[in-house]
Parts: C-alpha cells; structure tokens; sequence
C-alpha cells in the first residue's frame, strides 16, 4: 500500500495550489486528477483575478499562459431584438499590477499542476478516485480502481458536485434551488478580427456580461470573454428555473448566440470547444463544513463561490483556499495532530485571507438574485427606454421625464421597484 502525508483529489487550482504549498514545505504530496491532462475537464467562465496568484507566485506573470488582460469591462442588458451597453475602459497595465486576465483552463492548470510537480509534489493524472479510504472510522487515504494510498490528510478538490465532502460527512447533496448550470462554446477566431471588432490592443481584453434575453429572461445570464484567437461565450441558467420552465439550456444557448449583438462579435468563428458545468449559488448561505478529522474541502468542492451579480469569482477563490488548507495542515504537522482539533486553523486562514469576509459581505446576493424582475421587467425597460429616446417619427417626440415614466410605470410599480433598488444597495 502506497503511503503519503497529503493526498488532494484534483488539480485545478484549488488542488495545486495546495499541492505546491506542501510540497515546498517539504510533504510527501499525491495529486490525483481524473483527466487525462489537468484542466481539459475543468469549466468556468474565462477570468482570473490577479491578486491570490501575486502571493504564490509572485512573477507569475512573465511565465503564466495568460490570453488577454481585461482592460474593458460591459454590462448588457438584453431583449429579443435590442441591447444597451454599460462600458468602463481600465488602464490598469498588464503584468503584475493588471486586475484580472482571461485564461484557458487547459493551459493555466497544466501549468500550475507543473508548478506542484517542480516543487515537489507526484502528479498522476488519468486516475478516478473511486472512494475514501478509512481506517478505525477515520479517513485514511483514498481508493482508486484496485489501489488504496493512504494519506494522513485527504484534501478535496474534485469540483461543485463534490463526491468526496459527501462521503466525508461535510455537505449534503445540492438541490437544483441550489445550483445553476452553465454552458460555454470556445469560438475560434483570428487575433486580429477579435481586436477590430471589440477595439482591443494587443494583449488587452474584454469581459462582458448579459441580462435578460440572454439567459430566456430566466435567472441567470450571459458572458463572453476574449482570449488571444478565440471567444468565450456561454449562458448561465438557474437549475430550479429550468425545471420549472421545461426549459433546455441548450436551446438557451443557440438563442443567445443568434442575437444579433452576438452575431456581430462571433460570427465568422468557428466552434473548437463545447462545455457545461454546474455552479452552487447560493453562497455562505449552504456553506458546508470544511473540514474534519484528516479531511479538508476547497474550492468549489467546499462552496467558496460568489456571484456578486455582475461577475462570478471562483478561482481565485479556489487558489486561496488551497494555500490556506495547506498552511493548516503545516500547523497540524507541527502539533502531530491531523485530527478536526488539528488542523481547526482552517477556517480562521480563510478568514485572514479574506475569503469568509467577502462571503459574508455578500451573503444576501443570493436571495436578491433570487427576483426574477431583474431578469425580465428590468432589462426591458432599460431596452425599450433608449429604444423610445433614440425614435423619430414624425409623430411628437416625447420628453425623457415622460418616457421613463411610462415605461416604469407600465413594467414596475414604484414600489417594488424602490424595494428592489434598496435590495441591491444592501446586497451586491
């Protein structure tokens, strides 16, 4: 039976950041990922925040496959046939002081899992963990296929549906309130075409968000990315809602693709690259426990994920968590205890991190996300505001104080509407 101080259950960035932690502290670390190359079966939007990756890996960016740099960020609300487009143009500079930049999965967790591997870490890939391994009712490794390897911690970090934080007792299984499920096409497209068409510089991205017709008007959304030579497009749709609806995300997807303000930015692109993936919603809200005797959740596998309604952060999210359960394990070591007493610094990282401190922050974003008016009365009423101000026909144009009432008050009621503004003040 093989034998290791630390065993972790994926490598995407939860999992090997932890890994590379460890291993540079010495540990004897198992990285275990089920594909048959890190990251070719991890899906999310396309963006990372820079600020976990400065504390790691502190010129990450002059060796990093980084695509673009978001420099122009967009919010679009959406209708059959129209869009209004809130624009904000960065000069935030690439490199180390840049905000954000959009990443290939593939590329950017093979090459963080080769950072583990370069400190240390053994990596085997195109492995299913099937189980846990316990011993005297402690988790005490894990079970792959005929092989059993035992760790005197286990991390999980297999993803939002996580097998593991279930078998170890730390969170029930999700229900579809719970989740949303979001679907991405890489569109590919030559470097130039996509800096003409989105006024880009070299290097320089784009990220974009979309309300309304995007996701069906049902709860959820649209995004697009800009990488080097292609586009990331996907739709993001509540589990709950498309069951309701009897409603296929597929279809959702096609639809949004069509809308002509999409067209405009895609077409001529070639589809290289179709994915889906689920995303708890619901915040420190559901936050399971994250730890236990021998055991430890990150990433999505511990529900670290906020949808602060204008933009999605996970993985950076992910890559803290995985650094803060490996300085935890580091802490446990000391001690000789890898018990729930042991390794309890956890959570109290995480906090000094500030990852529980932003999901307490924006602990009501889910129940505010949950009005479906956001989805459909508001951006209809942005669409059809500018669609009425920018008409002449001819017929008397109408003043901008008696179209917004109009639309308002044909949508709305100033009530509900009032309630929703202080709602979102308190919330995102």
């Amino acid at each position: 039976m093989d034998e290791f101080e630390v065993v972790i259950i994926g490598a995407g960035p939860a999992g090997s950041c932890a890994a590379y932690r460890l291993a540079r502290e010495g540990f004897n670390v198992l990285l275990v990922e089920r594909a048959n190359t890190p990251g070719s079966k991890n899906v999310f939007g396309g963006r990372i925040y820079s600020y976990p990756l400065t504390g790691i890996f502190p010129d990450f960016w002059k060796e990093a496959p980084i695509e673009r740099y978001v420099t122009q960020e967009n919010m679009v609300f959406m209708t059959e046939s129209n869009s209004v487009t809130m624009k904000f143009d960065s000069s935030s500079p690439e490199g180390v002081s840049a905000q954000s930049f959009t990443v290939l999965r593939e590329k950017f967790d093979s090459w963080l899992a080769k950072k583990a591997q370069d400190a240390g870490a053994l990596l085997i890939t195109g492995t299913r963990v099937d189980d846990l391994y316990w011993e005297n009712g402690r988790i005490a490794g894990i079970v792959a296929g005929p092989d059993t390897v035992r760790g005197n911690v286990v991390i999980g970090a297999d993803g939002v549906v996580s097998t593991f934080a279930q078998k170890a007792g730390l969170r029930r299984e999700l229900t579809a309130k719970e989740l949303s499920v979001a679907v991405k096409q890489t569109i590919k497209l030559p470097e130039e075409t996509i800096e003409d068409r989105f006024n880009l510089s070299k290097r320089e991205g784009a990220a974009y968000g979309f309300v309304g017709y995007a996701s069906g008007y049902l709860r959820g959304g649209g995004f697009l990315y800009t990488n080097k030579d292609t586009v990331s497009l996907g739709v993001v749709v509540s589990a709950e809602d498309l069951a309701l609806r009897k409603k296929e995300i597929f279809e959702i997807m096609e639809d949004f693709k069509l809308h002509p303000s999409i067209q405009k930015l895609v077409r001529g692109g070639e589809v290289i690259e179709y994915s889906a993936h689920m995303i708890p919603e619901m915040g420190i809200n559901t936050l399971p426990a994250l730890f236990k005797d021998n055991f430890l959740a990150v990433g999505d596998a511990g529900g670290l994920l906020i949808n602060h309604g204008y933009t999605y952060r996970g993985v950076d999210l992910a890559m803290i968590s995985g650094v803060s359960a490996a300085e935890a394990i580091v802490q446990a070591r000391q001690k000789g205890d890898y018990s729930k007493m042991g390794l309890s610094a956890y959570p109290e990282i995480l906090r000094k991190k500030g990852v529980m401190k932003d999901m307490v922050a924006f602990r009501r974003t889910p129940r505010f996300l949950q009005n479906a008016r956001l989805f459909t009365a508001y951006p209809r009423m942005v669409c059809d505001f500018f669609d009425r101000l920018y008409t002449v026909d001819g017929k008397g144009k109408e003043k901008v104080f008696d179209i917004g009432k109009k639309e308002i008050l044909g949508k709305v009621s100033i009530f509900k509407m009032l309630r929703d503004m202080l709602g979102g003040f308190k919330s995102v």
